[in-house]
This record gives C-alpha cells, structure tokens and sequence, in this order.
C-alpha cells in the first residue's frame, strides 16, 4: 500500500478543497452556534421533531470540531502526529456528523408526514419519550460501528509529504474499514428509502386534501419536508454514489492509478458536498421549530429597536 501511494500520488493537489472546506467551517460554526444559543434560550416543551434537531445540531458540534484539522491536514501544513491523529480520530468524526445526520434528517421527515397523515394509530412513536430513547440507540448504534477505527492499533508509516489514512492501517483496521464502509451505505440505503416513502404519503396526504380549507397549511407542511429532502439529495446522495468504487481504489481493486486518483478527488469533492450540512441545517431548524423562528424574530427585534434607541440618543445628543 505504501509503495502503491509513492508510485501513484493520489493524495495531492488537496489545498483548493481545503479553501472550500474553510468556508463551510464559517458558515457553520456560525449557523450552528446561533441555532443551539436560541435553542438554550427558548424553554419550550420539545417535541419530537425538536428533539432530532437537537440531536442533528449536536452532530454538526463534532463536525465544527473535527475540521479545523482536516483543513490543516489538506493544507499540508500540519505536524506528523497531528497527521496521524487526523486518521484516527477527526477523519472519523466526518463520517460519525454524516450518518447521525441522515438517521435524524430521516426521522424529522418521517415526524412531518405523521403529523400531516395524522397517523393516530402509531401516536406513541410521535411522543417524546420516543424521540429521545430512540435518538440515544441511534448515537450507540452509530458510535459502536465507528469508534473501533479509532481504536484499532495502527502501524507505523515512515513521514512522507503525501499519506493516505487507510496506509496507516493494520489488516484488522483495513477489513474493518471495508466492513464499516458497505454497514454505512446500508444505513444511507435504508433511510433513504424511509424519506422516499415520508414524502410518497405526504404527496398522496395533499392529493386527497387538495379542497380542504386548510389546504395552504398542507402545502406550507409539504414545503417543509420538500426542504429537508432537497437537503439531504444534495449533500448525501453524490456521496455514497462515489463512496463504492472508492473503496475498491482503496483496497486495490482497483488498481489503474489516474482511475484512482480521479476517485479520490471526486471523493473529496462530494464529501464537501456532504458536510455542507452543516451550512443546510440551521435553515431547517429556521423552517421546522418554531420555539427557534420566535427567538431568531426576538434577536431581530431587539437589535433594531436598541439601534433605533441609539439614532435617537445621538440626534438628542445633537440638538
């Protein structure tokens, strides 16, 4: 493997993702750190689509910490530990934010459609008891499958200007590595399929409702799970389309180098795709919770009026 990545430099040319990568990182950690400020600050009682938004914002938490140092990393300006404990531990948390965010995306849709279909014949998976059980197997699920490639022992690489993570990889870190990935692409596959069906019911919902008073409400509801699908088909989807055959470069299946290095940067592109949701999910927060739209319309209030209070104290002043 290490000889492969001298004969075929695959991780190269990484400082123009870098920029891209710093970018999501502004907006993010403002979004995000503005979104959970108003969550704190509104005292409501959450329901079930506030909680799988509290559990996405505290994904995005780990992503904000993790890429400040693949920024580094990608730059090639980091120290060799700090490479090293990129692989173990940062790299990893990328994908920990990736698929916590599709499970909840997931949930958030499907909590919409039972509130719009009015499904009172499954109501206790709408309680939130519910919400916070089942958002707490889905943080052990997730963390039992990806924490072992954090702690998995790794062998020793000589320093070298370009690295790949997997070459630091034992054969048990590699298998599971490989395993982790096709566990993963079943998880997106299967949530996938729960927000086609959200949307299915949503859209057969507004058929049968099309001359009901209410009808503008249905359309707002449709709205918003219309939102978090687009989001999630935008950030997710090229992903894991790329994900397959990038794996198989890894592991040299495929061996053809500039296949493989075309491999790498389409992965590297679509994982920025991936972790823009970090930009994305503020907005759904904005369109989802509305303990969050009233504070941020309080926030927007009480600025204007403290700067009309301030014209008016310096035309006093003035005069």
């Amino acid at each position: 493997m290490t000889n492969s990545s001298i004969a075929c430099p695959v991780y190269r040319d990484l400082e123009p993702f870098s920029y891209f990568f710093y970018l999501v990182f502004l907006i993010g950690i403002i979004g995000s750190g503005f979104t959970i400020w108003a969550f704190v600050q509104r005292s409501t009682v959450h329901r079930c689509v506030s909680i799988y938004l509290v559990n996405l914002l505290t994904a995005d938490l780990l992503l904000t910490l993790a890429l400040p140092v693949k920024i580094v990393v990608d730059l090639g300006v980091a120290p060799w530990k700090l490479r090293i404990f990129h692989c173990q531990v940062t790299a990893c948390l990328l994908y920990i934010n990736m698929y916590l965010s599709i499970i909840f995306l997931a949930f958030v849709s499907m909590d919409r459609c039972l509130q719009l279909t009015h499904s009172y014949k499954i109501y206790r998976i709408q309680e939130p008891g519910f919400a916070k059980m089942i958002s707490a197997v889905v943080w052990v699920m997730v963390l039992l499958i990806m924490v072992p490639n954090m702690v998995i022992p790794i062998q020793d690489v000589e320093e070298k200007p370009q690295v790949g993570c997997v070459e630091f990889k034992t054969e048990l870190g590699r298998n599971w590595h490989l395993l982790t990935n096709f566990i993963c692409i079943a998880i997106f596959l299967n949530f996938s399929a729960i927000i086609l069906i959200s949307n299915c019911l949503v859209i057969r919902q507004l058929h049968r409702n099309r001359d009901n008073e209410n009808y503008s409400n249905v359309k707002t509801a449709l709205l918003h799970i219309l939102l978090v699908t687009t989001a999630y088909i935008v950030c997710f989807v090229p992903y894991h389309v790329v994900r397959i055959p990038y794996t198989l470069s890894q592991t040299e299946v495929i061996s053809d180098c500039p296949t493989r290095i075309s491999l790498f940067r389409a992965k590297e592109a679509t994982l920025l795709l991936a972790v823009s949701n970090l930009c994305f999910d503020p907005l759904l927060c904005y369109h989802l919770s509305r303990a969050f739209r009233l504070k941020v319309t309080e926030t927007l209030a009480s600025r204007k009026e403290s700067r009309a209070q301030s014209k008016t104290s310096r035309c006093e002043n003035g005069a």
